[in-house]
Parts: structure tokens; C-alpha cells; sequence
């Protein structure tokens, strides 16, 4: 296979991993990216149903894959989301307009990706499908070093315990109606991972003042904390830590509403080596591997 890769793309994947693993940086771009030649118009009311009909062309997929196994990285799916589909889009669904979900037209909160859920992604890949050059939109990220760099260690002890629970979001409960808020859970673990949802996690009843106080000390170390921004062009490829860092959607400048509704992301979830993969065996629908029951 990689007799057939460009060097250079190699090249920037062996970077990518290295610099992971040596824990150098978490936040990469490539540009100019190899995608499908027709990006068809999606129906706002279903553009996932839409694409399965008029989506004929499959290289935007190939590329990610091809991106994953050179990093290193097995994809994660869900049964419960677009049924089990490897590859997410990421694009605004009518009926959630302006509510928190990444399938809205609205901004987002700072968060790592199915906070609530058991099994998550330790690393995210956006591809640019489309994305109108006339409206500014970027995607900021906040390594999780900087946060604990910047809580006292009396905090930091205080949110390594299950004090906080998350509630799934609208998306999440619509294709799973049994879902409505997470176990209790710690906002830190390891050196630097978090597990956080901005406005929908929240300190438990049960937990002791300190929790609380810590829980205000999170938030005000994320604002501390410095930001990286990038705006996703037509075939731009990034791709971020998940669970040790914590990311946002932001609309800087929208001059065309609808324009900026129809930006498409092609989103991939994976798991940071196989091993970890495999830890998560027990998870697996019907067998198939990477495809979790959650």
C-alpha cells in the first residue's frame, strides 16, 4: 500500500504520530486534502438519509481511513448513530436549529465529544467537504495541559473524583431514547484527560461543597487557558485530541445564514492505538469491530 502513497503524506502521518506519542502537540492540519471531485446538495429536513441516495463517490472515506491506519488510530463508531456508519457528517439538521448538538446550525460550547458516553474517542479527524469561503467559522481548541496548569492542586484533587454527571444531548437522546444524563463521573483523570460538557455537566446533588468550588475553578482555569483556532476549508483535514483537550465551534462572521447551514465536515472518532481499541471489545455490536453498543 504505501508504495502507492505520496511520500510527503506519509511523511506528515509519521509527524502526526510522533508528535502524539511524545505528547509534542495534539492538534494537527493537513491542507489540500484528496476528496470526492461532486459534493452534492443535501436536503436540510434529512441530509443524512439524502446522502445515502445521492452521495456516489467515496474518496473523502478512503482518504480518512488511509489517514487512520497510518496513524495508527482504529475508528469507533456507534450502533446508535447513522446505523453504525464509520464516517459522520457533520451538517446542520433542520429540526435542531439553534440547540446544542453538532448537527445545528449554532455555535458550540466547549466540550469533548460524547462526553456522556462510556466508550469516547480519543482522537477527532474533520475533513472539509464544504465550507462557504464567505463566512468565518472556526473550531478553537484548549489542550487539557493548560487547564490543569492552571487549577490549584487541591481542585485538581477534588475533580479526579465522581462528583459530576453529564446529560446526553438532544441528538444523542433522539437516536436513543433510553439515554438522559451519564453515570457520575470525574471531570479529570490521567495527567491531563477530561470528561466535560459545557452547561450540561454538572456538580452532583450528593457532592460535597469542595466540588463545587472546584467545578467554578474548572471553568475559570478553561478561560485562562490558551486557545488554538482554525478555520476549516474545502479540503482541509484536522484532527485533534479528544479526551485531553476540549474543542468549540465558533461564528465569527456569517454574511449568508444559509450558506453557513450547509457547511458539511466529514467527522471519523478513534480510538488512540489498537490496544485500547481491543479494551473495548466487550462494547462491540454483533462483532464488528469498533462499532460500540452505547
Amino acid at each position: 500500500m504505501h508504495s502507492d502513497v505520496p511520500a510527503r503524506f506519509l511523511s506528515a502521518c509519521q509527524i502526526i504520530r510522533s508528535e502524539r506519542a511524545n505528547h509534542q502537540q495534539r492538534i494537527h492540519v493537513i491542507r489540500n486534502c484528496p476528496m470526492d471531485r461532486l459534493i452534492p446538495e443535501l436536503d436540510p429536513e434529512d441530509p443524512v438519509k439524502d446522502k445515502h441516495v445521492k452521495k456516489t463517490q467515496f474518496v473523502s472515506e478512503a482518504f480518512l481511513e488511509l489517514f487512520a491506519q497510518l496513524t495508527g488510530t482504529p475508528l469507533l463508531s456507534y450502533e446508535t448513530r447513522n446505523e453504525g456508519d464509520f464516517f459522520t457528517d457533520v451538517i446542520a439538521i433542520k429540526k435542531y436549529s439553534g440547540q446544542l448538538t453538532g448537527f445545528s446550525d449554532s455555535e458550540l460550547v466547549f466540550h469533548n465529544d460524547r462526553t456522556a458516553h462510556k466508550v469516547r474517542a480519543d482522537y477527532i479527524t474533520l475533513l472539509g467537504m464544504r465550507c462557504p469561503e464567505d463566512d468565518l467559522i472556526y473550531t478553537g481548541y484548549i489542550d487539557g495541559v493548560d487547564i490543569v496548569r492552571n487549577l490549584e492542586p487541591r481542585h485538581i484533587a477534588c475533580l479526579r473524583e465522581p462528583h459530576f454527571y453529564t446529560v446526553f444531548d438532544i441528538f444523542s437522546r433522539d437516536m436513543n431514547k433510553q439515554l438522559s444524563t451519564s453515570e457520575k463521573h470525574a471531570i479529570l483523570s490521567n495527567d491531563h484527560s477530561i470528561r466535560f460538557l459545557d452547561t450540561m455537566t454538572c456538580v452532583a446533588e450528593q457532592a460535597p461543597v469542595e466540588a463545587r468550588d472546584a467545578f467554578i475553578a474548572f471553568k475559570s482555569a478553561m478561560t485562562r487557558s490558551h486557545c488554538k483556532r482554525h478555520r476549516i476549508l474545502t479540503g482541509d483535514l484536522l484532527t485533534f485530541a479528544n479526551q485531553d483537550g476540549l474543542h468549540n465551534r465558533e461564528k465569527i462572521d456569517i454574511l449568508n445564514p444559509e450558506s453557513a447551514a450547509s457547511r458539511w465536515l466529514l467527522k471519523t472518532y478513534a480510538f488512540k492505538d489498537l490496544c485500547t481499541a481491543e479494551s473495548f471489545q466487550s462494547y462491540w455490536s454483533r462483532n464488528r469491530a469498533g462499532c460500540v453498543i452505547d
